[in-house]
């Protein structure tokens, strides 16, 4: 399918997620397993520990998402006063290329620094050289190894553990 991309970026928002944006997130069941996560993340948003940051096509549907989160017990990703941390971040494999995630970023990054915050870190698996080199097209600098692992209660109730090494990436803000 070929897209446009003056049309498509037209008809895209980029906007704070709802509750009733929550399935959505789901991309027709291959993300189901992260349904609790999704539900813990809105939940954080609602007490301002979180922000979900979605790209809506007006007749697709939701097509990319950005998770921030803005208070972390691992104070060097998200010290809830001058550094947040990005993930759960994708976009449909149709609108990769398009300038959709760079778009998603800017946003995040803008309401970030209304916030005060001035540093973004992100970790990036290190198999994803696509993710990577669009972080460093936009600025972030790979700063440490990280180990990648980590565990999710999945939407059947059974701990799932992750190994993923990844990148941590930073970026400092500015206006």
């Amino acid at each position: 399918m070929i897209i446009d991309n003056t049309l498509l970026t037209q008809h895209i928002v980029i906007r704070n997620a709802y509750r009733h944006d929550l399935p959505a997130l789901e991309w027709n069941g291959e993300f189901q397993k992260f349904r609790v996560i999704y539900q813990d993340v809105y939940q954080s948003s609602l007490r301002g520990e979180a922000v979900m940051w979605i790209a809506e096509h007006k007749s697709r549907g939701i097509i990319g998402q950005l998770f921030v989160q803005l208070v972390s017990t691992r104070k060097e990703l998200a010290n809830g006063l001058e550094r947040a941390y990005i993930y759960g971040f994708r976009i449909q494999p149709a609108y990769r290329g398009r300038g959709i995630g760079s778009q998603m970023l800017e946003v995040a990054e803008s309401d970030l620094w209304e916030r005060g915050f001035r540093f973004i870190s992100l970790n990036v698996s290190r198999e994803n050289e696509d993710a990577r080199q669009l972080y460093e097209r936009n600025g972030y600098i790979v700063v440490a190894a990280e180990p990648g692992k980590w565990s999710y209660i999945d939407d059947l109730g059974m701990r799932q553990e992750v190994f993923e090494p990844a990148w941590r990436m930073e970026k400092k803000i500015s206006r």
